[in-house]
């Protein structure tokens, strides 16, 4: 049987799912392999745990994984346009499958332009794009139908694919901020296990000397616990490379906002009128920006300036769900 151009854009975005939840895996073997391979490094063999890291073979399998689902990807999303004669994002399905597309193309751009070595957000993304487009793909798939007549414009182009743009950066900011935030818990659980196990051995010692007996033989070093975060970047670190991402990701916003209010003048006459999606996506631009003011002025770094960021990427993920699916206005444009 033939298939349809349509069918085939079904075939190739279930493969591209198939070969982001193999590169999960394989990211996931990665990370497992950091934490039984640097937990007893010395700290003069830190450098050449760093550098096996990079060959790792898992990792790169990753990659190269990555890459070749993002190539199906990429097809699926080609395909379904020429079906509709439009650009894919007229739907819930098509904006899902082409903003999944787009993070997944942000994550592949950073990981070439950033100098610190990235590729254990990898694990992260693959398996939150692989549930974004299960999803979609299940709960969400309509047959291609020509657009609404406020959609034909050239602003549907560049209004979108900023936005997706955006959602993009943030979403490999909010990787970077939850990882700083488990970072930070294991380094504080750290020293606190330290600071107790030197009280003990002072009492020890003390008692010891009371007792006129010879102090037991106590380790020469702690031996941290088994994980594979002993191996990513400090907190601090993966707070500041959070920071930069989403920088980016707060000015494409700031277009989108401003693309949004041109857009609505040429469809409704106006430039803002309190629709929901123009409300929540204003929502979600003050909270950015007072991510941004906190962290700058406010000295709101670290842990707070990581949870500033995932309630952020919080108001996104139910702007482009909640909203869409269940609340009214001009902006109704599921396809269900």
């Amino acid at each position: 049987m033939q298939l349809s151009l349509d069918q085939f854009s079904l075939l190739c975005l279930y493969s591209a799912m198939a070969v982001y939840a193999l590169a999960f895996i394989a990211y996931a073997v990665d990370l497992a392999g950091r934490a039984s391979a640097s937990v007893l490094a010395e700290p003069e063999t830190a450098v050449t745990t760093v550098d096996a890291r990079r060959r790792s073979a898992p990792l790169r399998i990753g990659v190269a994984l990555t890459v070749l689902g993002w190539l199906l990807h990429l097809t699926a999303a080609i395909t379904r346009g020429v079906t509709a004669g439009r650009v894919p994002w007229a739907n819930m399905y098509e904006f899902a499958m082409t903003g999944t597309l787009v993070m997944m193309t942000v994550f592949l751009v950073v990981l070439g332009v950033m100098k610190q070595d990235l590729r254990f957000v990898g694990t992260f993304m693959t398996g939150l794009i692989v549930v974004f487009l299960g999803l979609s793909a299940v709960n969400f798939y309509v047959s291609p139908t020509p657009l609404p007549p406020a959609l034909q414009s050239p602003w549907l182009i560049i209004h979108v694919f900023v936005a997706t743009s955006a959602v993009g950066f943030f979403s490999v900011g909010f990787a970077l901020s939850v990882l700083q935030l488990m970072q930070a818990r294991r380094e504080t659980r750290a020293r606190q296990e330290t600071l107790a196990r030197q009280e003990a051995q002072a009492r020890q010692e003390a008692q010891a000397r009371q007792e006129a007996q010879p102090r037991q033989e106590t380790p020469a070093r702690d031996i941290p616990k088994r994980s594979f975060l002993t191996s990513l970047p400090d907190p601090e670190t993966l707070e500041r490379l959070a920071y930069r991402v989403n920088i980016v990701g707060f000015i494409l916003w700031t277009f989108t906002l401003m693309a949004g209010a041109i857009w609505a003048e040429k469809a409704w006459g106006r430039y803002w009128g309190w629709d929901t999606k123009e409300v929540w996506t204003f929502i979600i631009w003050v909270v950015w920006a007072g991510y941004l003011h906190a962290r700058s002025t406010r000295g709101w770094r670290g842990t707070r300036s990581s949870w500033l960021a995932i309630v952020g990427f919080t108001t996104i993920i139910f702007n482009f769900t909640i909203v869409n699916l269940f609340f009214k206005g001009l902006h109704a444009y599921s396809g269900l």
